[in-house]
């Protein structure tokens, strides 16, 4: 008994493209590799989540070593100032006998560190380094102490000197920004980054693995090649921005269960953008991945073959990370790119609508031209065995 193959061209039939999307979507979800991988990194994103939350609201505890009343006062002072910044700092006071006790102290990690008098003024003792969350706090107060001490002795009103020297400061344009959205932004592009390279070698070793069985000349006996193309692309598109949403979800259900939502309102249009914005790029970095399997002769091949579109991911990586405002926000606006950089941009800063918009139409120009030029290099080696075909060597090939 034979089984028809619906004509592509029938208009009650399905169209081959949707088939090969569907397949590879039903295949995917039934990988366990990938039910796994995915799953452990929702539980990586919760679970980072809740750690971070844990070390925020943890108080910071440090002690320091004095050896008179002055000094205590002092470390007193600093405490009061340093929650004025730092409502978690706590500076507890350790009373010992001299300058050699509270260097011992230190050492034996009884204490953080140790504040001395030292000439004229006082000295911070501390084993490798100061904390930094005492530091300051410690210096301004030890200074203010001293200070106060030699106005009286020169019968000065240091209140009266001091008068108006305080200054303020006033922003034009307060984003409420308390690190949520630079975390927001490394999410963005360390997510993007993952899905896209494992979504990635998972279609250029599809592509692959079906031309070196020789699976792929059975499809493209029923499947007009550029729509195996298509179905795969779109098929996998499907199944990176499922992850991607999935992740999202995840990041913020976590958020709001351990209590570090404040300001996610704010990151929405971040996170809407962040979707159209991978939609796009991961649809022309798709074509390039199938594009690389097609090029490939063998799965050893793919390590070559696929660094165009790796390059194309490591560009605005690095960029983001290493470069500085001017290199972010042209990158940000630059095809493909734009797709990593410009929703990170969108979550720490307001992004002017006209770089929005050049940012979409130069990713969506070029998603297209992507797509055309990988489908006749994946129509033109598709099908050739043998050595492994170079993109020089692909872009030179006749179309029959």
């Amino acid at each position: 008994m034979s089984t028809q193959t619906p004509d592509p061209t029938s208009p009650d039939s399905t169209p081959a493209w949707r088939l090969v999307a569907e397949n590879e979507v039903r295949t995917r979800i039934r990988q366990k590799s990938f039910l796994i991988t995915t799953g452990i990194s929702v539980l990586m994103i919760v679970v980072g989540i809740f750690a971070a939350s844990y070390f925020a609201d943890r108080p910071q505890d440090n002690t320091v070593a004095v050896t008179d009343s002055t000094a205590a006062a002092i470390v007193q002072s600093a405490e009061e100032a340093g929650r004025a910044g730092n409502d978690r700092l706590s500076i507890e006071v350790l009373e010992v006998a001299d300058a050699q006790a509270s260097e011992q102290a230190v050492r034996d990690g009884d204490a953080d560190a140790a504040l001395l008098p030292a000439g004229d003024g006082f000295e911070i003792v501390a084993d490798e380094s100061v904390p930094s969350a005492i530091s300051g706090p410690l210096q301004t107060a030890a200074s203010g102490a001293v200070l106060q001490d030699n106005a009286t002795a020169q019968d000065v009103d240091l209140s009266s000197l001091q008068q108006g020297t305080q200054v303020a400061e006033r922003l034009l344009e307060t984003d409420g920004d308390d690190g949520l959205g630079q975390a927001a932004a490394f999410a963005f592009i360390i997510l993007f980054f993952i899905v896209a390279i494992g979504s990635g070698m998972m279609i250029a070793g599809s592509v692959a693995q079906e031309k070196e069985s020789r699976v792929v000349e059975i499809l493209a006996a029923t499947v007009p090649i550029r729509q195996l193309l298509w179905g795969k692309i779109l098929g996998n598109t499907v199944l990176a921005v499922g992850q991607v949403v999935l992740f999202v979800v995840a990041g913020a259900v976590g958020l709001l269960v351990s209590g570090l939502d404040a300001g996610l309102g704010r990151l929405g249009p971040a996170i809407g953008w962040y979707i159209v914005f991978f939609v796009l790029g991961f649809m022309a970095l798709a074509s390039l991945w199938a594009v690389a399997g097609a090029l490939a002769s063998r799965q050893q091949d793919l390590q070559s073959t696929t660094a165009p579109a790796q390059a194309l991911l490591f560009i605005p990586y690095f960029a983001f990370f290493f470069g500085n405002d001017l290199l972010q926000q042209v990158m940000s606006m630059a095809p493909i790119v734009s797709a990593m950089i410009m929703p990170a941009r969108m979550a720490t800063e307001s992004v002017p609508l006209w770089q929005t918009g050049v940012a979409i139409g130069g990713t969506v120009v070029a998603t297209i031209l992507l797509i055309r030029l990988g489908a006749r290099v994946y129509e033109r080696t598709l099908l050739r065995t043998g050595d492994k075909i170079s993109y020089r060597e692909a872009l030179t090939m006749s179309g029959d």
